[in-house]
């Protein structure tokens, strides 16, 4: 691959590195797990197939971007991904699996450094964040938008999100988990609607986190009801660092509202959220790690 004039050499070494390592868990995901001391078993080596493709995807990222900051905040993510894995799984080797520790934390000190040097100098970590996802809800257009627009519903199906209080026709308080489970509350304000077709607004000044968005309902092709598609433009708190914890922990916005906006049907449809053990609040990594078959969820077991 051409190296663009006047590339970082680090991030390019972190960058062959990726794709070097990516190539060897798709080609030989069973061997390399048990050269770290894992078991191989089937689920392992799934977990690293899938690393191998955004070690792929991350190192080519970092290799087509002069100052590649948000690429090499990524992988920092994707090494605390792996020493999660690394900490969990069943191991054949005790001594191999904390060496391969090691060296996973090796790697992840460059990726992070190096991640926020070269975003102090390209502004990348203060650009907004745009999101956008869609769901297709077996219900008529003006069903699905009155529900919306209800903005008191919205904790029916945004499990991040406690309460909205409306406080007059257009502005309204939100209180919400942030990251580790603390709350954050900010004020909105409705800046354009469209009874039945669009619901737009924004944070007002002085929100924990600035962003906007809008929600547009339309017929679905075929007359199978309502298509809802929302897009939200936001900056991350904290920057880089910001938007790595969010993804590590689950709580980055574009996951979110792929579980919001599937929780949403499930709600408008069969009137309640389709739930198990394994998730309550939709996705984590942590909950990942764990997977297994669907169970009931343990309070269901104890009314049964």
């Amino acid at each position: 691959m051409a190296q663009r004039r006047g590339k970082d050499p680090v991030a390019t070494g972190i960058g062959l590195f990726s794709i070097a390592l990516g190539v060897t868990q798709l080609a030989a995901p069973r061997w390399l797990a048990r050269t770290i001391g894992l078991k191989g078993n089937a689920r392992q080596s799934q977990f690293m197939r899938l690393r191998g493709l955004t070690e792929i995807a991350g190192g080519v990222g970092i290799l087509a971007r002069r100052r590649p900051a948000k690429w090499l905040l990524a992988r920092a993510g994707g090494d605390v991904a792996d020493l999660a894995l690394l900490a969990r799984a069943e191991s054949r080797s005790h001594a191999r699996t904390a060496g391969a520790m090691g060296a996973v934390a090796g790697v992840l000190l460059p990726d992070l450094l190096e991640g926020v040097r070269l975003g102090r100098g390209d502004g990348s970590d203060g650009e907004d964040v745009s999101v956008r996802k869609a769901t297709t809800i077996r219900l008529p257009q003006e069903e699905v938008y009155d529900f919306w627009r209800d903005l008191e519903n919205l904790p029916r199906f945004m499990v991040h999100l406690e309460s909205v209080q409306q406080l007059d026709e257009t502005r309204s308080q939100w209180r919400a988990k942030g990251p580790g489970g603390r709350p954050v509350e900010w004020e909105a304000e409705l800046v354009e609607e469209r009874p039945a077709e669009l619901i737009a607004w924004r944070s007002l000044p002085g929100a924990s986190v600035q962003h906007s968005g809008r929600v547009r309902f339309s017929p679905a092709p075929g007359g199978r009801g309502t298509e809802v598609v929302v897009e939200l433009t936001y900056s991350p708190p904290g920057g880089g660092f910001g938007a790595l914890a969010a993804k590590l922990s689950g709580e980055e916005p574009a996951t979110q509202l792929a579980d919001d906006l599937r929780r949403l049907k499930q709600v408008l449809e069969a009137g309640e959220v389709a739930r198990s053990d394994g998730s309550l609040e939709g996705h984590s990594l942590t909950e990942h790690l764990k997977q297994r078959a669907a169970q009931p969820t343990k309070e269901e077991v104890t009314v049964r």
